[in-house]
């Protein structure tokens, strides 16, 4: 119930700080988003519940799903930073400590590409 209370954008325990954090830095931050968004849409499946022809019922939801993943997307970033500012954190703090989990394989993928194509001098 405390997940759903999050995904709608709600505070967690001081506690859960350090989860929320996880949440939004870790490899899959980017599906953990979408799925909040899925569940922050899921009463507009409401609408299939209005008279009407089914296809204009199913196209009606399906177009505000993708508008509103669309806008989720767009401002995915900030909202993470939001949720982790709402949880004691600095504004940045999510962006830095991605980039700070990339930073050894994007040095390690710079050092495959030096020794692949810049000249070492030994010819």
């Amino acid at each position: 119930m405390r997940w759903v209370w999050y995904a709608f954008g709600g505070r967690l325990p001081q506690r859960h700080r350090e989860w929320v954090l996880h949440d939004v830095t870790c490899r899959t931050w980017v599906l953990r988003h979408l799925s909040r968004a899925l569940v922050q849409v899921s009463p507009g499946a409401l609408f299939l519940l209005v008279p009407g022809p089914l296809w204009v019922r199913v196209m009606s939801v399906l177009g505000g799903v993708l508008i509103a993943l669309w806008y989720s997307l767009a401002y995915m970033e900030h909202t993470c930073e939001h949720r982790l500012f709402k949880h004691g954190y600095p504004l940045g703090t999510g962006r830095e400590t991605r980039e700070e989990a990339k930073a050894e394989e994007r040095a390690r993928s710079a050092a495959r590409y030096a020794a692949l194509y810049r000249n070492t001098g030994t010819e």
